[in-house]
């Protein structure tokens, strides 16, 4: 494993104003990058994928092998279980339209760069990574709706335990 990655999105209001977080941990040295933003009118599936399209797109050198942990069913399912099966129909569901699908093709992309596997962890249930995402998303959003900028990024040296 090169790199742990936890990420969450969510919504304040169905849609309303919406942020994305993730933080991406070198496991070899701790080494971690995180960043979140923000956008208004959005749903909390979008700000869900777009924290993992924000993920993959910071890693610049390909072919990682890559552990993402998210508190998303529907982000792990739409990347994990259903995507191969929208890309066979054209990008349609069996109901029809894909929502999101600007979004869930740049993953496809991103996707294929790495060697990716998704765990879920249960969202507030105390898990660092998933805990510091979630403070990180909701800051911003509380920044978007004060006005200010929403955007953050800091690389740190993660010191808490990483799962295996």
């Amino acid at each position: 494993m090169d790199v742990i990655a936890w990420t969450d999105g969510g919504c304040r209001g169905n849609p309303g104003p919406g942020a994305w977080a993730f933080v991406l941990v070198q496991v070899h040295n701790g080494r971690a990058l995180e960043r979140a933003g923000a956008e208004h009118g959005t749903t909390n599936n979008r700000m869900e994928l777009m924290a993992v399209l924000q993920a993959l797109r910071a890693l610049a050198k390909p072919g990682l092998e890559l552990l993402i942990r998210s508190d998303s069913r529907y982000t792990i399912d739409s990347c994990h279980t259903w995507m191969p099966g929208w890309k066979a129909r054209g990008w349609q569901r069996k109901g029809g339209p894909l929502k999101n699908l600007d979004l869930l093709q740049a993953l496809d992309a991103e996707l294929a760069r790495h060697r990716v596997r998704f765990d879920w962890v249960k969202g507030h249930g105390g898990e660092a990574g998933n805990e510091h995402v979630d403070a990180l998303l909701n800051t911003a959003m509380d920044r978007l709706v004060a006005g200010r900028e929403a955007a953050h990024e800091r690389r740190f040296t993660w010191s808490h335990p990483l799962p295996t």
